[in-house]
């Protein structure tokens, strides 16, 4: 019978922030804080939150503003917003700082993290990172985002397929069809929209934000990826930055293969 993790809330600015987590504040390495891509929710992590206790982590999961069952930011959410909530968690928990690591949109949101509150960050691990260009932030605008936007409550449950086919399609099979399933209510779970999370993705200047942070970090994909050039380009940005490409995997690394992200997470907090 599967096991859930414990779970959480704590008051944060906008309202209430919800987290899972596995281990404790006796944990060998202290917390590290996980932040999910859009539009997950911290239920992303559900296969590697026991790998990384395991590893000596208390790993803290948190569902981003608006998404799972955290309140939302009032009105369109920027990734600057999102990041104000992992301080709460922290206090609320009793961490002086943790390590901070984001996946996809999560990555945008652990390098703000770093840059507005780096005295509460050991490290920021920035799974995915996406440094864009002015014409794949158009592209995205007058294409995928006209789409997401469509991906609202119809009268036959279009929407609920329309996701369900592209998570199947970038899993290519490697996933198992019930996690398949947890990804579409997912998507769904929030109070925020579906759109916000990748327009807020795109309208964040990662290529810049990166030059301005000052905290140790790991730059970690796996080249099966679909924004593995992106954190190719990240680490030309910041060749200082330590960098790790796990071979294969896709956008659902943690599902795919959490034992060796684990262990190249864990490889990383260690050499600091």
């Amino acid at each position: 019978m599967k096991r859930w993790s414990r779970r959480g809330y704590t008051e944060g600015p906008y309202g209430q922030i919800h987290y899972r987590h596995e281990g404790a504040v006796t944990q060998t390495r202290g917390a590290i804080v996980l932040l999910h891509q859009a539009p997950m929710t911290s239920a992303q992590y559900d296969n590697v939150l026991r790998p990384l206790a395991a590893h000596g982590f208390h790993a803290i999961a948190i569902d981003m503003p608006g998404f799972g069952m955290s309140d939302p930011v009032p009105g369109v959410p920027r990734v600057e917003d999102w990041a104000a909530v992992v301080v709460p968690v922290l206090d609320a928990l009793g961490y002086p700082d943790a390590v901070v690591l984001g996946h996809h949109t999560g990555a945008m949101v652990a390098t703000e993290v770093g840059i507005q509150f780096p005295d509460r960050v050991r490290a920021v691990i920035l799974n995915g990172p996406m440094p864009v260009s002015e014409e794949e932030r158009a592209e995205f605008m007058e294409g995928l985002h006209q789409t997401e936007r469509t991906i609202t409550t119809t009268d036959d449950g279009t929407q609920f397929n329309m996701v369900h086919a592209a998570r199947t399609g970038l899993a290519e099979g490697t996933v198992a069809p019930s996690r398949i399933s947890e990804y579409v209510v997912q998507a769904f779970e929030g109070q925020g929209a579906y759109w916000h999370g990748h327009h807020a993705a795109f309208q964040y200047r990662q290529d810049e934000t990166l030059a301005r942070l000052e905290r140790p970090a790991l730059i970690l994909t796996n080249t099966g990826d679909v924004i593995y050039e992106h954190a190719l380009a990240a680490h030309a940005i910041r060749p200082d930055f330590a960098f790790t490409a796990l071979e294969g995997g896709g956008v659902d690394v943690v599902d795919q293969m959490p034992e060796d992200w684990a262990d190249a997470v864990t490889r990383y907090v260690s050499s600091l």
